[in-house]
Formats: C-alpha cells, structure tokens, sequence
C-alpha cells in the first residue's frame, strides 16, 4: 500500500517562506510525475505545482516567480519552496504522486494547512 505524507505547513506572514515536503512510502516500483495542488475554503482543488520524473516542471500562473518545485528521486520525495506569501496562499495543500506498484495509479496525501495572516 503505497502512503504519501505531507510536512511542513503552518502559520507564516506575509511576504515569509515555508518549505512543504512529501514522502511517498510503501511497494513502490517507480513514481512519474509529482504535484502539489491546494483548497482554500469555498474553492475547487488547483493544481499549484508539478514535476515529472524528468524534472520538467509547470506551475500555476498565481504562483510563478515565487514559488519552487522539486523533488528528490532516491528519497521518493517531492518539495514546494514557496517565498513571498500571499494570504491568498493561505489553503490546504496536498500532495499528489503518479505510482507504479503492480499497476499505475495516482496517489494523494492528506494534507497540510499553510495559512498566510499578520
């Protein structure tokens, strides 16, 4: 069974940083592409970030220039630098893989709150 956990979230100011981490565990054979994607109160999940296994990445719109997506192969790990926060950042974040154990399939964690207030 294959589990991803987030870390990393919290409170932050205006204009701070936060750095969200994921590990993906369990009877992995191969991961494609990693994403980040978040839920503010009221609103539809939103794809935030997102790499493949070829380290190609694409981010949306509302965070380009400031936040960063990366991920570590070997630890089965996918990073979200995010500098210059915005309270419009403020959400829950989860984090989503593309695993191939026995088959492929796509896999979410359970989220981490990033709220963005003075």
């Amino acid at each position: 069974q294959v589990q991803l956990v987030e870390s990393g979230g919290g409170l932050v100011q205006p204009g701070g940083s936060l750095r969200l981490s994921c590990v993906a565990s369990g009877r992995i054979f191969g991961i494609n592409a990693m994403g980040w994607y978040r839920q503010a109160p009221g609103k539809e999940r939103e794809l935030v970030a997102r790499v493949t296994s070829a380290a190609s990445t694409n981010y949306a719109d509302s965070v380009k220039g400031r936040f960063t997506i990366s991920r570590d192969n070997a630890k089965n790990t996918v990073y979200l630098q995010m500098n210059s926060l915005k309270p419009e950042d403020t959400a829950v974040y989860y984090c989503n893989g593309n695993i191939r154990t026995l088959y492929t399939a796509d896999y979410w964690g359970k989220g981490t709150l990033v709220t963005v207030s003075s």
